[in-house]
């Protein structure tokens, strides 16, 4: 335990170091630069910083606006933890102007590590500097490959781009004047909780006894999407059903994340439990609640709103997708993304609505074939050349609504996904702190995309897709040393 936090402790270093390298490289960039030379730099600064007291600046002012806004919306100022570690101001950056790794080292270093046999014979790659947009490696870039979760990279962007970053997903209470009943509406929330109902089922109640009313039944809502779907998967510890209404994922147990058992119907099961809290919090008579179960019904157009719970915004939302590979949240994030671009709620209007989203970012879409949100389906095909340009678009200082594409990326040796890999011992062990990337695995199927800072500050984005591979932690271990020897470049 104690030499596993020590380890910890040390990747924390390692990341604070990169980010420091990071600032260097800026002030550098910064103090030679003309009017081009201030472009450059003002991508670096969107991506590194500046850091301020733990938080980016531009982090840390769009977060005010977006508290504000909330406050002001919903009267509470909920605030939901990022996923990066936090660091103290800097010192002042050194002099010196470092090498910036050009296409010809990058091959030297990277082609002998993607012919390591566990990788198969076929691994597509790319490689591309975020503050020049140049491209530094290219191997069957533009070769459809199965992506597995690293299409979430794709998910985050086109979610961000449809709903911006502070968007947040509504469930509400409605009255059923001519039933009497109150109505749970399914916002598409997955995030939803037990307290979150208990919370709901107070308001509703206190918004009865205002309005002198008294709820004869309970009923609930899923008409957001069309209709209510398993992922073509079929049932799996993975992924619930895909629906508008469901309480933590319809996971049937204590977990928040990773497999667990899913529950048969888990908007009915939500709304089950939202009646109990309303009987409790004395919104409907014990008698009147017991032994009839939730019916599920279309709330009337009209009907007025009692009580209305919102989710943690999108940029929120979008960072635990990526960092604990959310599956429910991707499809639900997707639905959204379909819903905001006038697009059915289902596979195939998140599927339109991507295509329609990523084409007007001038992403490179020729090849990618985007079945689904989460990368579970293995009919999904992107390229090494479409995720690094969307890491790219990400980055761009002029949209600063798609950050959370980069900060929600899982930390090697720390957080997330990666929090096991790059430890003390094991291959890539000096990626730790230094490696950000989304990880994806089917059987066969293994892929890493994301971004790293190397030696002297510069900061490329990469992705690594191998497909028939045999032993997925020897394909792990392959594609870890891989981006570690992009962290070492020019160090």
């Amino acid at each position: 335990m104690v030499r596993r936090t020590a380890e910890k402790l040390e990747v924390v270093l390692r990341f604070v170091r990169a980010n420091l390298r990071e600032q260097q490289a800026i002030w550098r960039l910064v103090a030679a630069a003309g009017a081009a030379g201030l472009a450059i730099a003002s991508v670096l600064v969107a991506l590194a910083g500046p850091w301020d007291s733990g938080r980016r600046t531009a982090e840390r002012d769009q977060a005010t606006a977006a508290d504000a806004r909330r406050d002001a919306d919903t009267g509470d100022g909920e605030w939901v933890a990022g996923t990066v570690p936090g660091v103290q101001p800097v010192l002042v950056p050194l002099d010196g102007e470092g090498a910036e790794p050009t296409a010809a080292v990058v091959d030297r270093v990277l082609r002998p590590l993607l012919r390591d046999p566990a990788l198969g014979e076929d691994v597509a790659a790319a490689v591309i500097d975020l503050s020049s947009g140049e491209s530094l490696y290219a191997e069957r870039a533009g070769t459809s490959r199965a992506p597995a979760s690293t299409v979430k990279i794709i998910t985050a962007v086109a979610a961000l781009d449809a709903l911006g970053p502070d968007h947040r997903l509504a469930t509400t209470v409605r009255w059923d004047e001519e039933r009497k009943s109150v109505v749970l509406v399914g916002g598409g929330d997955p995030t939803l909780t037990a307290d979150d109902l208990d919370d709901l089922a107070g308001d509703t109640a206190r918004a009865l006894a205002d309005r002198g009313l008294t709820a004869e039944e309970v009923a609930y809502d899923v008409s957001l999407y069309p209709r209510e779907q398993r992922h073509p998967i079929g049932v799996n510890d993975n992924i619930a059903v895909i629906t508008p209404l469901q309480l933590n994922e319809g996971r049937l147990d204590d977990s928040t994340r990773g497999p667990a058992p899913r529950a048969d119907n888990p908007a009915a099961d939500a709304a089950t439990a939202f009646a109990a809290a309303l009987a409790d919090a004395g919104g409907i008579s014990a008698e009147a609640a017991e032994g009839r179960d939730p019916a599920r019904r279309t709330a009337p157009e009209d009907a007025e709103e009692l009580a209305v719970h919102r989710s943690a915004p999108t940029s929120s939302l979008v960072e635990r997708m990526l960092i604990n590979s959310d599956n429910d949240l991707a499809e639900a994030l997707a639905r959204h993304t379909a819903i905001a671009s006038d697009q059915p709620a289902d596979f195939r209007g998140a599927s339109a609505a991507f295509n329609d989203r990523l084409e007007a970012l001038r992403l490179p879409m020729d090849g990618a074939r985007l079945v689904d949100a989460s990368g579970l389906d293995r009919e999904g095909r992107v390229t090494a050349d479409l995720l690094t340009r969307a890491l790219a678009v990400a980055a761009d200082p002029e949209r600063p609504e798609l950050r959370a594409a980069l900060t929600g990326l899982p930390v090697a040796g720390f957080s997330g996904t990666l929090s096991e890999r790059y430890a003390d011992g094991e291959t890539g062990a000096e990626g730790a702190g230094l490696v950000r990337a989304k990880t994806g695995t089917l059987t066969g199927v293994n892929s890493l995309a994301g971004t790293v800072a190397t030696g002297e500050g510069r900061v490329l984005a990469f992705a690594f897709l191998a497909s028939e591979t045999t032993d997925a932690r020897a394909a792990e271990a392959a594609l870890d040393e891989a981006a570690t020897a992009l962290a070492a470049l020019a160090g």
